[in-house]
């Protein structure tokens, strides 16, 4: 069995990027026999215990596996080596983040059918490195943010919890818009309590409201941030005037609006965060569409890269420019793992051009 030093003298190798020559060497020095070494995003619980110290307590991991004897020593998969964004200037965060929204019931209502199995998801995200969770008062309602903090309060160093108000549910898959100025002072008070947070790092407008005017809206986050309630202000759902209009009245740090490979209704809204140095979410980043066919490119640039169509399509976000902060999300572990696989692919200029126009096509 591989002995907890050279566990900890492999994993601290990977660290620095030689994969394979790592999980040998560390493993031969105390094992005999056949050795064979893969990168895989699958799960093994088969492992030392990683907060221990032979593991380097700290350290964030790659996804990697060693098989020695039939023996599957997995490390921890993670965020690590990932570019990283500063939102307002100050929160720095991986650029690959986490929607909690389908921690949920189904039709984001209610609870989920294991809270326990959506908390351990939780830990497994902080634990990974991943530093930015998106939720909002309107996923359950409520339980969302509810669960966050039940599994992670009190919450560690440099992790950001965004999330939104401004819609009102009213039964599954039902999202009426309520933004009037009253009820967004009372969804932030609401999010503050369920998260126990004294101030909330970012806090986000859900959707411009048709009833109200959008400057109201924005002016209540304003009003919200002056009084140290919030500390970043971030819209979604908008468009390019919209997004001119908030900048006038609150400085934006981050837009959130529906983008992908498949829907880039959008890329003028990115366009204007990109040269303003604000941050773009896109949420639902892994639709692919007919792209993702038998036969088609992400299927075959996927198996170039050993790789999932949906590990590609986040991989095309995160090249596609440097405010992007994806945040797929899933109520699965092992889901989860899957998108971090995301964070150690490198797209060809040829495969990003190729994607990019069979997206348009």
């Amino acid at each position: 069995m591989v002995s907890g030093r050279a566990w900890s003298r492999t994993m601290i190798t990977t660290l620095k990027g030689r994969l394979g020559a790592a999980c040998a060497e560390g493993a031969s020095e105390t094992v005999s026999g056949k050795l064979r070494t893969r990168e895989t995003p699958s799960l093994d619980a088969t492992r030392p215990d990683p907060s221990s110290a032979a593991c380097g307590k700290g350290l964030s991991y790659l996804i990697y596996h060693c098989e020695v004897n039939g023996l599957l020593w997995r490390t921890l998969a993670s965020v690590s080596g990932m570019d990283t964004f500063s939102i307002g200037g100050e929160l720095e965060v991986h650029r690959l983040g986490f929607g909690a929204m389908r921690i949920t019931g189904k039709g984001i209502w209610g609870p989920p059918d294991d809270p326990d199995e959506a908390k351990r998801l939780l830990r497994r995200v902080v634990e990974s490195g991943v530093d930015l969770i998106d939720t909002a008062d309107s996923y359950g309602p409520e339980v969302s943010e509810n669960l966050i903090a039940e599994a992670l309060h009190p919450y560690p160093d440099g992790l950001v919890i965004a999330t939104k108000g401004g819609l009102r549910r009213t039964g599954p898959g039902q999202w009426p818009r309520e933004a009037r100025p009253e009820r967004l002072k009372q969804a932030c008070e609401g999010s503050l309590r369920r998260l126990k947070l004294d101030r909330i790092d970012l806090y986000q407008l859900h959707s411009p409201d048709p009833q109200v005017p959008y400057a109201d809206s924005v002016r209540a986050l304003k009003e919200l941030q002056d009084e140290g309630e919030i500390r970043h202000v971030g819209i979604s759902n908008v468009s390019v005037d919209e997004l001119h209009e908030a900048r006038g009245i609150v400085e934006v740090v981050t837009v959130q609006n529906r983008f992908s490979l498949e829907d880039r209704a959008s890329e003028d809204v990115l366009d204007v965060c990109e040269e303003a140095g604000i941050g773009f979410i896109p949420w639902f980043p892994l639709a692919t569409g007919r792209l993702a066919d038998p036969g088609g490119p992400l299927e075959r640039i996927a198996a170039d890269h050993d790789a999932t169509p949906a590990q590609i399509a986040l991989a095309w976000l995160l090249a596609r420019s440097p405010v992007m902060l994806p945040i797929p999300g899933t109520s699965s572990v092992e889901h989860f793992e899957e998108n971090l696989g995301a964070a150690r692919i490198e797209l060809s200029d040829d495969e990003l051009a190729e994607i990019g126009s069979a997206a348009r096509g």
